[in-house]
């Protein structure tokens, strides 16, 4: 038996099935949907991400001037208030006429009476005429090492500060100065020791409680700031949402109350919609003009062809029919190239098209059962033009028909990234996987005995193609061939 040849059914069932359906009008078909944006190339990530980077930078400087100066004036009021007790102390202690030293300095702070508190001063002789030790109850018989003047010299107002550790680890911050008490030229030297480390522990205190503030303030402004963008922005997520109405064919303009920034933009897209509209349908009356200017000298070779008979008149016939095939493909790719520069959007529920064209074929083929569940095509929609889908699936069908032994299978279902499948099967002898490439060609036949152009799968594939889906045959489970279209779905139209 001869390979079975892929066929265009349009002469044998298409006029049948469309003198019952109302013809719909025409207009351009979806444009794919491309995607979510990409959160890197996101305007409003970007501003989220730019204003948040300078909200924890700005936050991060202003938090180290404000430890830096707490710190130096921290600092320099520890200083100051040992200067100050250290003056107390000069003015509290005097030296005997035989050079002792005494006096009960008072500086008014508690710290220099509890034992090893860090708090130190020390009085001791700075010339040989002059005697005694003079120290706080917090240093007692103790001993705070001093640095020599050679490391650390005075001053002009001979006075020297200088940091040593202290008796319990801690560090110590010393100011001291030599001072001559009486006309006698005793001299003694004066030293006030402070706990340089609480001063330390308050300053790291402070920076915890400034890191918390600042932290919650800098949380605080980054949520104010996406909340103010996100606020901003939403009239761009409205154009977003009338954009996909468009697109979905819900709607033939941008309609709403736009800003006033946008306001502009929305003119502009539905200028360019009414445009592309124009010409849209300038595209398909020069299409349907040209068809009826060839349908009449093709019918008169049709009949001259009938009158001269014989090998002549059938060769001729023949080729008509072949050109006729040839003129209607390419007014059809015309129609189609034509609705995809159009941007408006067609919906086909499939399961209404897939029942009617199943009935033709089955009337046209008593003999065949055709096994269809139309609760499998229940809530799939076609983003495309009816024509389309029935020229796609009749092509394909009339093919399964025409070589199925006794059984033909139709299915459809849902798949990832808003498409369908239709799948149709048949008992038939099927095809190899050369044959099967073959087939696909146009124009190609693989049994010349068979009436037809061998245009079928061609035009399912060149249709399939300008939805941006797919034709793929393969071996079918009932014996014959399996032929997949991969068709995409309305946008919206897959509510599970």
């Amino acid at each position: 038996m001869a390979a079975p040849t892929p066929e265009r059914l349009r002469p044998a069932w298409l006029p049948k099935l469309r003198a019952g359906l109302a013809p719909r009008a025409a207009a351009a078909r979806a444009r794919r949907f491309v995607g979510r944006a990409n959160p890197l190339t996101s305007l409003t990530a970007r501003v989220i991400l730019l204003t948040s980077l300078w909200t924890l930078v700005a936050l991060a400087v202003a938090a180290g001037l404000i430890s830096t100066l707490y710190e130096r004036t921290a600092t320099r009021g520890f200083e100051d208030l040992l200067t100050a007790q250290l003056y107390n102390l000069v003015n509290s202690v005097t030296a005997g006429e035989n050079g002792d030293l005494s006096g009960n300095p008072d500086l008014g702070d508690l710290r220099y009476a509890q034992p090893l508190s860090g708090w130190y001063w020390e009085v001791v002789p700075a010339s040989a005429n002059t005697h005694g030790r003079l120290t706080s109850a917090s240093l007692g018989l103790l001993d705070i090492p001093t640095k020599p003047a050679q490391r650390v010299p005075f001053d002009m107002s001979y006075r020297r500060a200088y940091d040593v550790d202290g008796l319990s680890g801690e560090r110590l911050r010393v100011i001291e100065t030599e001072v001559v008490l009486d006309a006698a030229n005793h001299a003694a030297r004066f030293r006030v020791m402070g706990n340089l480390s609480s001063v330390s522990a308050d300053i790291a205190a402070f920076n915890r409680s400034l890191a918390f503030y600042l932290g919650a303030v800098g949380i605080g402004s980054i949520v104010v700031n996406i909340l103010a963008i996100l606020f901003g922005l939403r009239p761009l997520g409205a154009v977003r949402r009338a954009l996909s109405k468009v697109r979905a064919g819900q709607a033939e303009r941008l309609e709403g109350r736009f800003p006033a920034e946008i306001a502009p933009l929305t003119v502009e897209v539905n200028a360019l919609i009414d445009n592309n509209r124009r010409i849209v349908e300038r595209s398909r009356t020069q299409v349907g003009n040209l068809a009826h200017s060839l349908k009449t000298p093709l019918a008169i070779l049709v009949n001259e062809a009938a009158a001269l008979g014989g090998e002549h008149g059938r060769v001729i016939s023949d080729q008509t029919g072949r050109m006729r095939g040839q003129v209607q493909h390419y007014l059809d790719r015309a129609r189609v190239a034509a609705q995809s520069e159009g941007g408006a959007v067609f919906r086909t529920p499939v399961r209404p098209a897939l029942e009617r064209i199943v009935r033709v074929i089955g009337k046209l083929h008593p003999n065949l059962a055709l096994d269809f569940d139309p609760a499998a095509a229940e809530n799939l929609i076609f983003g495309g033009e009816r024509q389309d889908f029935e020229e796609v699936v009749g092509n394909l069908l009339e093919n399964a028909a025409k070589w199925a032994d006794s059984e033909i299978r139709v299915s459809c279902r849902a798949i990832p990234g808003e498409r369908f499948l239709t799948t149709i099967e048949d008992d038939g002898p099927g095809l190899g996987e050369a044959q099967m490439v073959e087939a696909q060609k146009r124009g190609r036949r693989l049994d010349e005995a068979t009436p037809g152009s061998g245009l079928g799968l061609s035009i399912v594939s060149d249709i399939a193609a300008d939805y941006r889906g797919s034709l793929e045959l393969s071996r079918s489970e009932l014996g014959g061939l399996k032929a997949t279209v991969v068709l995409p779905c309305a946008r919206g139209a897959l509510t599970a």
